[in-house]
């Protein structure tokens, strides 16, 4: 059985002290609602944090698999500290919100918001959002991953290249002879040709 997502929601506001706050109190309904449905589809969540300096850390010890901002008025601010604290691992981020502005909805997705649901929030929508937001994300991080070992390739191949010309004329080799020297050394020290050639051209750098 496919072990259930690790979930954080992220709540602008957890606690009100004003009891006559109705829009705090609507706001901490709705929060529960929500709990209440992930829970309720089989979701697996693991804790419900606040949006403050620190999450990066609450974030870096939890792992979630991924994080949900429960948010109205305070959204940006929220969205905020969620983008900061998953820069450096990303994870699908979804944003339920009632606040009708959205004006701000293309900042948010451009910084990282895989799916941002205005209203609407019941108990039968949140596995389908949620199921489609990891889609999504699994898609767009494996365009990324292509995209950074493509150019990684291309860096090497510039590496190789160099070194190819270095030794083409320190040693008076041909092209194919260049190549052949750097692919059997990296083969009998058990390296990567590119890092062959990023040692062949620190040496000459030292020389030089």
């Amino acid at each position: 059985m496919q072990e259930a997502l690790r979930i954080v929601v992220v709540a602008s506001d957890l606690v009100f002290s004003d009891p006559a706050d109705e829009h705090a109190q609507r706001q901490a309904e709705r929060s529960r609602s929500l709990r209440i449905g992930l829970l309720e589809s089989g979701f697996n969540l693991v804790a419900t944090l606040p949006a403050d300096v620190f999450l990066t850390e609450r974030l870096a010890q939890l792992q979630p698999d991924m994080i949900i901002v429960d948010a109205e008025s305070e959204a940006r601010d929220a969205l905020e500290h969620v983008v900061m604290a998953t820069r450096d691992a990303r994870r699908p981020i979804v944003m339920f919100t009632n606040d009708s502005d959205t004006t701000h909805v293309k900042d948010a997705v451009a910084a990282g918001v895989t799916a941002y649901i205005v209203a609407g929030l019941s108990t039968d929508r949140i596995r389908p959002i949620l199921d489609v937001a990891m889609a999504r994300f699994q898609h767009e991080q494996g365009l990324r991953n292509e995209l950074a070992q493509a150019r990684s390739e291309l860096v090497d191949r510039k590496t190789i290249d160099r070194a190819k010309a270095v030794l083409m004329k320190s040693q008076g080799l041909s092209e194919q002879a260049a190549y052949d020297r750097m692919r059997k050394t990296a083969m009998d020290k058990n390296l990567r040709l590119a890092e062959v050639a990023q040692r062949i051209l620190d040496v000459a750098d030292l020389l030089a």
